[in-house]
């Protein structure tokens, strides 16, 4: 039998916002915790995606920037020294002996109980057609940084929220934004349109990208198609495909959990129909489900006081507030 480095209470599959403040939480009501995730940092796609926009609808931030939500739930969950398994995914589940064993990478996981964090999933971003050739050369998908593109022309291609976030994030720092979208109409919120074209930001619709020029230094310029007829050339020396992604759950598909399109089925206490298995934030599914960071906070603290009854009959379930802890 491989042999098992890790042996904790809560296995957590999934570092984003809910699975970092799961990993507190556990370890506030005394468990050991290892959090996995296929990508190399926490914070899952608030990291991967969005790391520098701002963030209305935390409790108690008027705004927050991602990054920082980020680094301030590590900071929380750090005073439990949870184990960090990164860069590398949860694979198969099994029952040995009475816990749960999870293969993480080439490793294995022995856990007392399992919590699925995983977001949306593994995701993909929907590629530009154009742009295959400048991927990593001037056409990107997420900006970890804005301050790579300081001083650039750039131009965001998509109508989703996220191709209007981008806009807005780099407006302070770019030399110039425009905004290209193929239909007239947009997918995102009326309020982020609104803020778009109050700054002045050009928004050429409809249109799309004919070709993307450039040269050993990267992209220098787009041909853009408008209304199918004119052609229209944009200084670039960056162009966002902010066209959305295609996401699944990869090998968690297969761990004969109850599934409702990419989501997992829960009961009020989180639990799925499978035994020691819980699930929380976007990816658990109910009826009345609301998708938001803070619903997932929410649901990470219900899973663990039950998990905490689960594992041990004699705790209770809820500990007393936090502040009385001292």
């Amino acid at each position: 039998m491989t042999a098992v480095p890790h042996e904790v209470d809560l296995l957590i599959v999934g570092a984003g916002p809910t699975g970092l403040f799961a990993a507190y939480y556990a370890g506030f009501r005394g468990m050991s915790v290892a959090v996995v995730d296929a990508l190399p940092e926490p914070g899952g796609q608030v990291t991967a995606m969005y790391p520098e926009k701002m963030i209305f609808d935390v409790a108690g931030f008027p705004e927050v920037r991602g990054r920082d939500l980020v680094s301030a739930l590590v900071k929380q969950a750090g005073q439990y020294d949870p184990i960090y398994l990164l860069g590398r995914p949860a694979t198969d589940l099994s029952d040995v002996d009475g816990s749960l064993l999870v293969g993480v990478g080439a490793e294995e996981v022995r856990a007392g109980a399992v919590l699925i964090t995983a977001g949306i999933g593994e995701f993909t971003p929907r590629p530009l057609p154009a742009g295959g050739d400048w991927v990593g050369r001037g056409v990107v998908h997420f900006i970890p940084e804005l301050a790579v593109h300081s001083g650039h022309d750039v131009v965001v291609i998509g109508g989703g929220d996220s191709a209007f976030d981008w806009a807005l994030a780099l407006h302070p720092v770019a030399r110039s934004v425009t905004l290209v979208h193929r239909r007239t109409r947009f997918r995102a919120h009326p309020g982020l349109v609104s803020k778009v074209e109050d700054l002045g930001i050009p928004l050429i619709v409809p249109a799309e990208v004919a070709e993307i020029r450039g040269d050993d230094t990267g992209v220098y310029e787009v041909e853009i198609e408008v209304g199918g007829e004119q052609r229209q050339v944009l200084p670039a020396q960056t162009v966002v495909a902010a066209l959305g992604f295609t996401a699944d759950l990869g090998p968690i598909e297969k761990w004969g959990l109850e599934l409702e399109k990419r989501s997992i089925l829960v009961d009020s206490t989180m639990r799925t129909n499978r035994a020691r298995v819980y699930a929380a934030g976007d990816v658990a599914a109910y009826p009345g489900k609301v998708k938001l960071i803070a619903t997932g906070f929410g649901e990470a603290a219900t899973a663990v006081n039950n998990i905490a009854v689960e594992l041990n009959p004699d705790a209770h379930l809820f500990p007393g507030h936090s502040s009385n802890a001292g």
